[in-house]
């Protein structure tokens, strides 16, 4: 896992200054300090899906200051599709903390900074659903480069992160690697900001990121017992670890693999 501060600087590119002293005359601010934040996962459901990498990008007036990075063992077997997506294997993850042991670390990372990602919802909404399941809050704004490029590209090209860093001329890190993308979400935030802040500076603003969840309970031992037994009698190897399955994701593999195979008899 990796934490860093950086104190390196970078000069804010004149375009960008107008951008903001314009948004400043129109009283509206343009979000300048942000986390940018990308995760992979094993799939698009929070509800079902779990996070196998984060990496986040600390940016405080245009500048970055720190990166946070872990990769994550989501106890399950990765899908082909999945490790042919982002180059992550099973065998990258299976010594890799568990999201609770990192989660405390990485929320204190965010501080009070509002989210920055390309779809932003996605990403805040599996660290949400984590953060609630340990009851603690995860309540953020956010600036999402997808809405913003869907206001500015023309409506031809297309908007995914890499197509949008090359039609603005920006070269992309590391694709569908979560710590390359973040960082390709902030550079082209800023020229984002550079090339149409002045226009229309509101389109820039923080705004609240709306994900409503309930904390999920533990299964319990006479669910996993159950499961375990079903698996047994339909000789059915199950590609995810039982005892860090919830009692909903238990509840629906049970019921799932009766309507496949039938109850036991």
């Amino acid at each position: 896992m990796m934490n860093e501060q950086n104190t390196a600087t970078e000069e804010h590119g004149p375009a960008r200054k107008i951008a903001v002293q314009e948004a400043a005359k129109q009283d509206v601010q343009i979000s300048n300090s942000y986390i940018a934040l990308d995760l992979e996962t094993t799939g698009l459901n929070p509800k079902q899906d779990k996070i196998i990498e984060i990496g986040a990008v600390r940016v405080e007036n245009g500048q970055e200051t720190g990166r946070f990075h872990t990769m994550l063992n989501p106890h399950r077997e990765l899908e082909e599709r999945i490790t042919e997506l982002t180059g992550i294997s099973g065998d990258m993850l299976k010594d890799a903390p568990d999201i609770v042991d990192i989660l405390e670390e990485f929320l204190t990372f965010c501080g009070e900074l509002p989210l920055l990602g390309h779809h932003v919802i996605f990403d805040y909404s599996f660290v949400k659903r984590a953060a609630v399941n340990q009851r603690m809050s995860f309540e953020k704004t956010g600036i999402d480069t997808l809405t913003i490029c869907r206001r500015f590209m023309p409506a031809e090209e297309s908007k995914r992160l890499g197509a949008a860093c090359a039609f603005y001329g920006l070269q992309q890190e590391s694709a569908h690697r979560a710590l390359g993308d973040a960082l390709d979400a902030h550079r082209l935030y800023q020229k984002l900001v550079e090339e149409h802040g002045a226009e229309v500076p509101e389109v820039f603003a923080a705004k609240p990121l709306i994900y409503k969840v309930k904390r999920e309970q533990p299964a319990s031992k006479k669910q996993k017992e159950d499961l375990r037994y079903l698996l047994k009698y339909h000789k059915i190897d199950l590609p995810v670890q039982i005892d860090y399955l919830s009692r909903n994701e238990i509840s629906r593999i049970t019921d799932k693999i009766i309507s496949q195979y039938g109850r036991i008899r």
